[in-house]
């Protein structure tokens, strides 16, 4: 996997936003921003999922990608050049009961309607990554987190917020390594599991996770 870095921020970016425009143009809505929604933590063991909706300001923000592609320090910075310079943010997170008790894709379908409903004042229209269905107002698109400078930005700080949560849990809980795997289904982890069993923060729900009765 390429990994971004400060060299060509500028060009790579240029693109995701000329996307915006042309998305916004083709809807009547040239002089509305696009509110961008994406997640974190989907696929993850343990810990929340985080969502975020981001309207980007006027200033263009160097660099914005997916969060994917990006090096974790670029990611931390670009989030903090987001959460300065953006219109609105609004992020909502799902712990794992929450997540155990309603499934993790009812969880991920009401963090991203309600972050992109606490943006609604300052857009007018909606983007979610992926494929799935947030009601007539929100279109989505898969990869859109690579193709919209909106979408990218949400990516980022959904990222960054998670990871950081992450790294607060590593204290309560040692010894599964959140700081370094962030929840995910690492093989340290693994390990763990079966060595020590699932914590708080865990997702019962999921295969592997808890132990057989």
């Amino acid at each position: 996997m390429k990994i971004r870095t400060t060299r060509g921020r500028r060009s790579e970016s240029g693109a995701l936003y000329a996307f915006d425009a042309a998305w916004t143009a083709e809807r009547g809505l040239e002089n509305s921003p696009l509110a961008g929604a994406d997640e974190a933590g989907r696929g993850a063991l343990a810990g929340p999922l985080v969502a975020a909706a981001v309207v980007l300001g006027t200033q263009e923000i160097y660099g914005v990608n997916d969060s994917k592609i990006l090096h974790a320090g670029l990611r931390e910075e670009l989030c903090a050049e987001v959460l300065e310079g953006a219109r609105a943010v609004c992020v909502v997170s799902f712990p794992a009961w929450w997540i155990d008790c309603n499934g993790v894709g009812a969880a991920n379908r009401e963090a991203l309607r309600r972050a992109l409903e606490g943006v609604r004042p300052y857009c007018g229209c909606f983007l979610a990554d992926g494929n799935l269905k947030l009601g007539s107002e929100v279109e989505c698109l898969p990869r859109a987190d690579g193709k919209s400078a909106a979408v990218a930005a949400a990516s980022v700080v959904a990222k960054v917020l998670r990871d950081g949560a992450m790294r607060t849990l590593s204290m309560e809980y040692p010894g599964y390594g959140f700081e370094r795997n962030r929840g995910y289904g690492t093989l340290e982890h693994r390990e763990s599991l079966r060595a020590t069993g699932p914590c708080r923060v865990h997702r019962l729900s999921y295969a592997g996770v808890a132990r057989p009765e």
